[in-house]
């Protein structure tokens, strides 16, 4: 297919793939043609398109409009009924090495050399596929739960903020900038979605061990609601911190009388930072 063409019918492609969604599979495929054509208008302007990403293809309907505006298109799709209509239903732009379409689980596949990504992912395992995403440095268009979307774009000191927003921002710059209804899927799930884009960034400050810096993260925001100086004292089971009284020391009391919601990322990183250098922590 080439830019210009018509788009091919989200109700008809479900028609001749002969599906219907199956939310206990996490399978709702999103026929809303504004949005679907809206989606890849949402990348950066000046985005590399070259090379375009999308997990879960399902039947079609945003591989299509994403060939229309991108020079090739790889598509991840884990149902083997799904990955065969696909690559009949394209066979013309996997003739012309447009397409390639990818049988597998995102969270196993090897992933390909794409320059962006632009998908509407399965709920279920949006979280897992985010973060194989984020790490690779390529701007996104992604389609998530609406209020999984504001958590990652939050800003500190809200009730949105937490161990996501701090670790997606970590990699990009983080934007809400479309909320999607119910009806422009089939079938309707039971919440409201957001589009989400994110921007790669290199963050204004420095984490030597970026494993620990996201575990220890993780770690205080299991107990939000007590100060720093408890959440590190009480959680070196999940951050390998060996003597937390040492890190809360040196740390200071105006900053360990915080609770982890009030931390923006770059106070984060120092912390950790501070813990990783200072108190002879294991890797484990």
């Amino acid at each position: 297919m080439t830019a210009g063409q018509a788009s091919r019918d989200p109700d008809r492609l479900l028609d001749r793939a002969g599906v219907s969604g199956n939310p206990d599979r996490d399978q709702h495929f999103l026929v809303d043609e504004r949005v679907l054509d809206r989606l890849p208008t949402h990348l950066p302007a000046d985005a590399d398109r070259s090379h375009v990403l999308e997990i879960g293809g399902g039947t079609g309907a945003l591989t299509d409009r994403l060939l229309a505006t991108s020079d090739r298109v790889t598509v991840v799709e884990r149902d083997p009924d799904l990955a065969a209509f696909l690559r009949d239903e394209f066979a013309a732009a996997i003739a012309d090495d447009r397409l390639t379409v990818i049988e597998g689980d995102a969270l196993e596949v090897d992933l390909p050399d794409a320059t962006a990504s632009i998908s509407n992912l399965p709920y279920g395992v949006s979280s897992e596929i985010t973060f194989r995403l984020l790490p690779l440095g390529i701007p996104t268009v992604l389609m998530f739960q609406r209020e999984f979307a504001e958590r990652m774009a939050a800003e500190p000191d809200t009730a949105e903020y937490g161990r996501l927003s701090v670790s997606a921002q970590h990699y990009a710059e983080v934007e809400v900038v479309e909320t999607v209804p119910p009806t422009a899927f089939s079938p309707p799930p039971a919440v409201d979605s957001a589009i989400v884009r994110t921007t790669p960034r290199d963050p204004d400050y420095k984490v030597e061990d970026e494993e620990f810096f996201l575990r220890f993260v993780k770690a205080v925001f299991t107990q939000r609601r007590k100060t720093l100086r408890n959440a590190v004292r009480n959680t070196v089971h999940i951050s390998g911190i060996e003597d937390p009284d040492a890190v809360v020391d040196a740390a200071g009391e105006a900053l360990m009388s915080k609770r982890a919601g009030e931390l923006a990322p770059d106070e984060f990183a120092a912390l950790a930072s501070l813990a990783a250098e200072g108190d002879g922590r294991s890797d484990g």
